[in-house]
């Protein structure tokens, strides 16, 4: 039988090597999880998305339970072969979506009711319905329903916000149906507020989880005040557990909190800037629509294995975008996950290699040497 389960491989300072086991496979940390909101990583096949390094996937539950159903899902055999990645596939629990794209919301103790924002339909969402939902879909991870806490808030209300989630978390723990293999994380909340990101890391630790998410960050605070309030959190989280930043992010965001400890990490940002003509590279970023690409025989970055780079120019898929192709962000997208991929690659032989901070150092050299112009 499967068990879920996480080891820490190797340390170097408060960055981990680790490897998370699951009933749908393992995958190295750190790792980072390309965003397949509603079941697909928008303009990828799922074998290349594997190509690219990925082992675990995002899901969602508010738009999976939105369209097509999570009992269609189920009925076409859970969310691994409905959308064909049989690896892990970690869902946040819709309580994100709720808060930014739900409609006339109304919540109380019990959970949310909303409208949908593709047909404003009516629904209500409970920490009871969001794990079962998850459950449905044969979610690998699970995520407690939370709510997340606005930015900026007061203390008070912080306080107000992340003491509910706790008692949300309780519910949906209660409500998880455990099966070797599978697990369940609780989200810390509590803003910036140290104090009241240690009592939340604290009561989840009580309630207790297969790991656990720090969310509510990467909101508009900054990141000097995220890293701030990592520093602050990581150490009232149980070292022995995956530890997730949800959200997060940029490159320079992902580097900086593998050295405060998390081992997983998500964003939008990768897929969503390719289809926008956005490329990351060693460094930063450069946007193909610029015209100085439009004659450039270079690819868009020589020692990445992506068909972007191995197989055409930058003038080229400038072009692609200039035509309104959907091979541009096809490319470009493909490219991304590829860097997000290499990054955290590289940032694990690092660590295994005891020399993650000097990765950090040149990194940080690297990116404050960045300009997009000679790039």
């Amino acid at each position: 039988m499967n068990v879920f389960s996480f080891d820490v491989l190797a340390t170097d300072g408060p960055a981990r090597r680790g490897r998370l086991y699951t009933a749908h496979g393992t995958a190295e940390t750190p790792a980072f999880m390309p965003v397949g909101t509603g079941g697909t990583i928008k303009g990828m096949l799922p074998d290349h998305v594997a190509g690219t390094g990925a082992e675990i996937i995002l899901g969602n539950t508010y738009h999976l339970m939105l369209r097509p159903g999570s009992l269609r899902v189920k009925t076409l055999g859970g969310l691994h072969a409905f959308m064909g990645w049989p690896g892990p596939i970690l869902t946040d629990s819709g309580g994100f979506q709720v808060m930014s794209l739900g409609k006339l919301r109304d919540m109380t103790e019990d959970g949310v009711t909303f409208r949908s924002h593709i047909d404003g339909s009516m629904h209500h969402l409970t920490p009871e319905r969001s794990t079962e939902i998850q459950d449905s879909l044969d979610s690998t991870i699970t995520m407690v329903f939370d709510e997340c806490t606005p930015w900026p808030v007061e203390e008070g209300a912080a306080a107000d916000s992340m003491r509910l989630s706790m008692r949300w978390a309780k519910r949906s723990r209660q409500a998880f149906r455990a099966r070797p293999g599978y697990g369940q994380f609780g989200i810390v909340q509590g803003s910036i507020f140290p104090d009241l990101r240690a009592e939340s890391a604290t009561t989840l630790t009580d309630i207790g989880f297969e790991g656990y998410a720090v969310g509510g960050l990467a909101v508009g605070e900054g990141q000097q005040k995220m890293f701030d309030t990592l520093d602050v959190t990581t150490p009232h989280m149980p070292p022995a557990s995956p530890r997730y930043l949800m959200g997060v992010g940029r490159p320079s965001d992902i580097v900086g909190a593998v050295a405060r400890g998390f081992d997983m990490f998500d964003c939008v940002l990768p897929t969503r800037s390719g289809r926008t003509g956005k490329a990351f590279v060693p460094g930063g970023e450069l946007n193909i629509r610029n015209a100085r690409h439009a004659e450039a025989e270079t690819p868009i970055d020589p020692d990445c294995p992506c068909p972007a780079c191995r197989q055409f120019s930058r003038g080229y898929i400038h072009h692609l975008f200039k035509a309104g192709e959907m091979l541009g962000p096809i490319l470009l997208t493909w490219h991304n996950l590829q860097h997000f991929q290499d990054l955290l690659r590289s940032v694990r032989d690092a660590i295994d290699a005891g020399g993650f901070f000097a990765f950090q150092s040149d990194f940080a050299a690297r990116e404050a040497a960045f300009d997009p112009q000679s790039n």
